[in-house]
């Protein structure tokens, strides 16, 4: 408890004034008002939300043994995408006999680059609502450029896409074309 404390008597002679009475003020409910002033917004201040980006995941199979179906996706209706290091992203829509270095091509990550190549490739399409975009990151690609590549999936309108591993006759592809340049 905290109190004000006033000296009474000035140590003059004098006139005789009339004695005033000595000021307390309890600080003790001002201490609980600011605990409770404190924890009312700390319960009702909304922290900052995480960042959350909605991927679309196929439904887990009730039977543990049950393997889903592979699915065939025909190189007419789908592009490949490979996120590589220092910003750099390649796409080709050939099987392992037809990828070379000079079907693999580069392009960027803005408006006239992927999203354009994406586009061109969906009006392309033999069938167009089958349209699929493999997407396949290599070690060296950073999670920016991954988290890039899903907001362009969400901006030109592909709800068909897959994230997969690279597979080895396109790393070595890869690895020849960025060696070149």
């Amino acid at each position: 408890m905290a109190e004000v404390q006033v000296k009474e008597d000035s140590g003059k002679g004098g006139k005789v004034r009339s004695k005033k009475q000595n000021t307390r003020v309890d600080m003790t409910p001002m201490v609980d008002l600011g605990f409770l002033l404190i924890t009312f917004f700390m319960f009702t201040t909304t922290f900052s939300k995480p960042n959350v980006m909605d991927l679309g995941l196929p439904a887990k199979p009730k039977d543990k043994n049950q393997k889903p179906p592979d699915t065939e996706i025909k190189l007419s209706n789908s592009i490949s995408l490979i996120i590589g290091k220092d910003n750099k992203i390649f796409y080709h829509q050939q099987d392992q006999q037809g990828l070379d270095d000079q079907t693999l091509m580069e392009t960027n990550f803005d408006r006239e680059g992927i999203r354009k190549v994406i586009e061109q490739a969906k009006a392309n399409a033999a069938d167009k609502d089958l349209f699929t975009v493999i997407i396949k990151p290599t070690d060296d690609a950073v999670y920016k450029n991954f988290v890039d590549i899903l907001d362009e999936m969400a901006i030109t309108k592909n709800e068909r896409y897959g994230v997969t591993d690279i597979k080895p006759w396109e790393l070595a592809i890869y690895k020849k074309k960025v060696g070149e340049q």
